[in-house]
């Protein structure tokens, strides 16, 4: 079986991408990644808080003790110590270029079109092969209209295309008025994949300690509809990539999503809940399936069950909300 597929100007041996983790915070663990299969490696990502905090507190150190005597070095900080700052980020990004032969895709985490993103040039010049730009923004201040958070996530995209030559990828949030408008929009103005969706993580409530408690839930297969319904519907209507992420836990979610349209699925969950070597068993099942049912290539499969080409396009609209309301027959 043919399992290459064309994601940003890449062509991959395979469409499974581990997507932003922990996992690849460890260089052995990005080299038994690429040994289980792993088509390219999206590393863990930098934040916009990050690169903020270290360049005050390296502003407040630079500064403190300059009225002293000249000879009183110790006021300075050791740059060279490691994690100072972002620069432990960028020399990840350079070892994991070493480690592997796959693709590396940085990843930067921020909401502003601020000085953070002098970081896409510095992440460019440590070799990554391509930029994952991840915009966890909520807006909660009643004041803020549609119009000025789809202009953020736009002059982030200008800002950082401005920095860099490597394909830049955008990945959002589902919470869009009109999700076809904010993508086509972002695919004319440069980005060169699209990645659905960002799992926004909801905080949980501590009754007892009368506390907001952050709250991690891993994801299940059943959360691939979302991104899976959207990826179908934008399927040949922007130039670029498409990557489907959050609930890819089996073969057959990664079939769904290559049906969909995706050119990759991302996987997070499933390898922190069964460990790095799942990648090979996705792989594996992946082929085995494509087998089974008479595909050649992902390429054939690619989008064939998208909104376009369905025999019933409605079925992603409201016809579909009718359709599984009446299909439940649990009460009597």
């Amino acid at each position: 079986m043919n399992l290459t597929t064309h994601y940003m100007g890449f062509e991959l041996k395979n469409p499974i991408v581990p997507s932003a983790s922990p996992l690849t915070r460890n260089i052995d663990n990005i080299r038994r990644l690429e040994d289980a299969g792993a088509a390219a490696i999206t590393m863990h990502s930098l934040f916009e808080e990050q690169i903020e905090f270290e360049a005050k507190q390296f502003e407040y150190f630079y500064g403190y003790g300059t009225e002293s005597f000249a000879e009183a070095l110790t006021y300075f900080p050791k740059l060279d110590e490691p994690g100072f700052g972002p620069d432990h980020y960028l020399d990840m990004v350079r070892k994991a270029k070493q480690a592997v032969d796959v693709p590396v895709i940085a990843s930067l985490n921020g909401i502003s079109a601020g000085g953070w993103i002098d970081y896409a040039t510095k992440i460019q010049q440590a070799g990554a092969d391509a930029l994952e730009v991840n915009l966890y923004f909520l807006p909660t201040d009643p004041n803020t209209a549609c119009g000025e958070v789809e202009q953020i996530y736009l002059d982030v995209l200008a800002s950082v295309k401005q920095h860099v030559t490597i394909p830049v990828a955008m990945k959002l949030g589902p919470y869009f008025t009109a999700l076809p408008r904010m993508a086509h929009a972002l695919d004319g103005a440069g980005a060169d994949a699209l990645v659905l969706f960002n799992r926004f993580y909801q905080p949980d409530l501590d009754i007892e300690e009368l506390a907001v408690a952050p709250h991690l839930v891993l994801s299940s297969s059943e959360e691939l509809r979302l991104p899976l319904r959207w990826i179908a519907i934008l399927y040949s209507h922007v130039r670029c990539s498409l990557a489907l992420t959050t609930g890819v836990h089996t073969a057959e979610d990664a079939v769904k999503a290559i049906m969909a349209g995706a050119d990759i699925a991302n996987t997070t969950s499933a390898l922190l809940h069964h460990g790095i070597g799942h990648i090979t068993t996705l792989v594996d099942g992946l082929a085995r399936w494509m087998e089974e049912h008479e595909y050649d290539s992902v390429e054939m499969m690619k989008g064939s069950l998208s909104q376009r080409n369905v025999a019933e396009p409605a079925a992603f609209e409201r016809a579909n909300y009718m359709k599984t309301l009446q299909s439940y027959r649990g009460l009597r």
